[in-house]
């Protein structure tokens, strides 16, 4: 074909990014709305014409494929780009955590995509290989490095993914890992992290502690609740003495 004037190339510039317009379009509006959102809506979005959708994407299953390609293909380059960290294991953990935070939002594609009907085409079947691979080798990474457990595999990790994000889903979009999510990311590790460290009593400037004690802990008797006024930590104004006694020799 005879180009005139440069004006195949600005042509197919324009249809590039009428497409990427679409896809980002799409996919706020799947995250929004879920997999009911019509073409319709995603062409008003984009600030395209219905057929310009229609053009690029003839049915609607060609749209949800193409959103979900693009996503596992971005997953799939973070986690490629992360085998290029100096300290793999934080690099595994955050690849984690990111996909993790990121996801709920895509729930309901995930779910069509994991369906029964004949999905996944081969174009997302690829995309889903490439992360997959990139995912192994970093996790074959950290567990070099010693710090994830030897006996993990991918598909534990991706079985771990589908829990952590069915947690992470009640939570806003902009909110930090559930404290649930990162006690399972934890098991991952080799070594246990502060997240799983049982938690520390803290005491109050008296040295007494400041979780409510359901019996003295002078003489052992078990405590009786008052519905008002502070909770009572000694059985008696004596064991109270003896305690003060014990504190201040």
């Amino acid at each position: 074909m005879t180009v005139v004037n440069g004006t195949e190339p600005a042509i197919r510039a324009d249809a590039r990014r009428n497409r990427a317009q679409i896809l980002a379009a799409a996919q706020r509006a799947l995250a929004e709305r879920g997999t009911t959102v019509s073409l319709a809506e995603v062409a008003r979005r984009a600030g395209v014409g219905a057929g310009t959708v229609h053009r690029h994407f003839p049915t609607k299953t060609d749209l949800l494929e193409a959103v979900m390609q693009q996503r596992v293909d971005g997953l799939a380059a973070l986690a490629a780009e992360r085998l290029t960290d100096p300290d793999p294991g934080s690099a595994f953990f955050a690849l984690c955590a990111h996909v993790i935070i990121t996801t709920p939002g895509n729930k309901d594609l995930c779910d069509l995509v994991q369906s029964d009907d004949g999905w996944p085409r081969a174009l997302l079947r690829g995309a889903g290989n490439r992360f997959h691979r990139a995912l192994g080798a970093l996790l074959a990474s950290a567990q070099r490095q010693g710090a994830v457990r030897a006996d993990v595999v991918v598909t534990d990790v991706l079985d771990i993914f589908t829990g952590c994000v069915a947690i992470q889903r009640h939570r806003r979009a902009d909110d930090p890992l559930a404290p649930a999510v990162a006690l399972i990311l934890d098991a991952l590790r080799t070594r246990p992290s502060p997240v799983t460290e049982p938690r520390k009593v803290i005491r109050n400037e008296t040295g007494e502690s400041s979780e409510t004690p359901s019996a003295c802990p002078v003489c052992d008797a078990r405590l009786r609740r008052s519905t008002t006024g502070r909770p009572a930590r000694y059985c008696s104004a004596a064991c109270r003495q003896k305690a003060h006694r014990q504190r201040h020799p």
